[in-house]
């Protein structure tokens, strides 16, 4: 039973590694402006990463540590089968803004 915990987890921790790799609007792609170098946009805290949410793509800078929550892992793999994560449009999470603004109301 220990081994399939630890393998689950194994798992979790590698897609949610794959996941902020996919996510090339990070990096330097729009020129370098405004990004420091470890390719993150200067407004972003450290432990961060910013999120685009619903029809006006809203910015939310949300912490790292919500990549453990299954509910916020949920919304990523929503996120990945409508958008991908290989574009320039930042992490687009397709959901309502207020159902995102009250999930994450609950995770913190």
């Amino acid at each position: 039973m220990a081994i399939l915990k630890k393998s689950t987890k194994l798992a979790q921790t590698t897609m949610l590694r794959h996941i902020l790799k996919r996510c090339s609007s990070l990096g330097k792609k729009n020129g370098g402006g405004g990004y420091e170098e470890y390719d993150l946009p200067l407004d972003v805290p450290k432990g961060h990463f910013p999120v685009y949410v619903g029809k006006n793509r809203s910015r939310y800078v949300v912490p790292i540590s919500f990549l453990t929550n299954l509910d916020f892992q949920c919304l990523l793999r929503r996120a990945e089968e409508e958008f991908g994560f290989d574009h320039d449009m930042g992490l687009t999470i397709p959901c309502d803004e207020l159902f995102f603004q009250d999930l994450t109301s609950m995770i913190r």
